[in-house]
């Protein structure tokens, strides 16, 4: 069905793995952080974000790498991500008791990162404030993980890390390569999402350039409308933010051929299309790019919708393209899936999936039908 060779279900033990830093975020809404006097407990990351939706949207196997100080917020953490489907098991724990490598000391030398996500509202926009400083996965080195039993023993499908992992720290970026080279030797395919972030890296030469070295290493990329440029410094024409979409795709589509020039290693290249009206009003649509067949695909556009929470929704497209294929599905189904999946996950709060798959399915029918919704009785 399409250009990717995927291995089958029997030869695996997962479908999804990822790894990435994960937080805990803690939510003010509705009210800016300094006036919060209650708070909302959820988690998130990039990468692992992808994984929650594989399991919990869309019933596939999957696990996460990261590293969790082991206290009361990294026990927060793994049991949500427990209650997501995701297997906890390859979590690296570092202890309070200073014993062995993976440890920390009780004075907090090391600490489970923490944001706090104020969601917006009208011409008011949303913050997030992180507090990432001495969190475990930034001293994960080189050989930390066993990849090769992970990739080779146990097998995996699809291997999805991210922009915001790498340029976490420099380990972090050795360990980034070593995976995606590792996936790459036992046949997994591998996808990166450029999830490029000023708070993260403001040094745009430096994010560059670990990029471009695991991008020689990918399958699937993945990005908003800016990452291309952040990320990697493919600059795509102007679009005005009120402009059609049928402007935003030949913008794009120009962007995505240059890149695909650049790293014949890649099989497809998406990007979700999200027009900001409002914090919390959106135009929203997605392309995926099938470099081999040299074919663009394109979501089916959503208009001035209204959405609860942005953040999580381009992971939420990456999870649902990588479901579509690991499904058997062709391309259009795996950006309609993706569009439908990311906006969804946008009317919900937290990062984190909080649908299925039959509403990811009605989601994609009503879209194509012209939009609407009914009450479900």
């Amino acid at each position: 069905m399409s250009s990717l060779n995927i291995k089958a279900v029997d030869e695996t033990k997962y479908d999804g793995l990822a790894i990435g830093e994960v937080m805990l975020r803690l939510d003010p809404s509705p009210v800016p952080s300094r006036c919060a006097r209650t708070l909302d407990v959820y988690h998130g990351g990039g990468e692992t974000n992808v994984c929650e939706g594989l399991s919990a949207c869309f019933g596939l196997r999957c696990a996460v790498v990261t590293a969790l100080v082991d206290d009361g917020i990294g026990q927060n953490i793994n049991r949500q991500i427990q209650e997501a489907g995701v297997d906890t098991s390859h979590i690296i724990w570092f202890n309070t008791n200073s014993e062995g490598k993976f440890s920390t000391d009780a004075k907090g030398s090391l600490h489970n990162g923490i944001n706090f996500t104020y969601a917006g509202k009208g011409v008011y926009p949303a913050v997030t404030e992180y507090y990432r400083a001495h969190t475990p996965i930034r001293e994960i080195g080189p050989g930390d993980v066993d990849w090769d039993y992970l990739f080779g023993e146990l097998g995996v499908r699809w291997f999805h890390t991210g922009g915001i992992y790498t340029l976490i720290s420099d380990s972090a970026a050795e360990v980034a390569l070593e995976a995606v080279q590792a996936a790459q030797k036992h046949g997994t395919i591998v996808a990166f999402d450029l999830n490029y972030r000023s708070k993260v890296e403001p040094n745009k030469d430096r994010a560059r350039g670990i990029n471009k070295s695991i991008m020689n290493h990918v399958d699937v990329v993945v990005g908003n409308q800016g990452d291309f440029d952040d990320a990697l410094g493919y600059q795509t024409a102007a679009v005005d933010k009120d402009a059609d979409f049928d402007v935003w795709l030949q913008a794009y589509t120009e962007t995505l051929k240059k890149v695909a020039g650049d790293y014949p290693n890649l099989k497809f290249i998406g990007t979700q299309l999200r027009g900001a009206l409002s914090a919390d009003r959106i135009n929203w649509s997605a392309i995926l790019y099938d470099v081999v067949d040299d074919k663009m695909y394109q979501a089916t556009p959503r208009e001035n919708i209204e959405i609860a929470d942005r953040v999580g929704g381009g992971d939420s497209y990456a999870a649902g393209v990588a479901a579509a294929f690991m499904k058997g599905h062709d391309a259009q189904t795996a950006v309609e899936w993706g569009a439908a999946h990311g906006i969804l996950v946008q009317e919900t709060p937290g990062d984190t999936t909080m649908v299925n798959q039959h509403e990811v399915e009605n989601e994609v029918a009503r879209a194509q039908k012209g939009g609407g919704v009914s009450v479900l009785r």
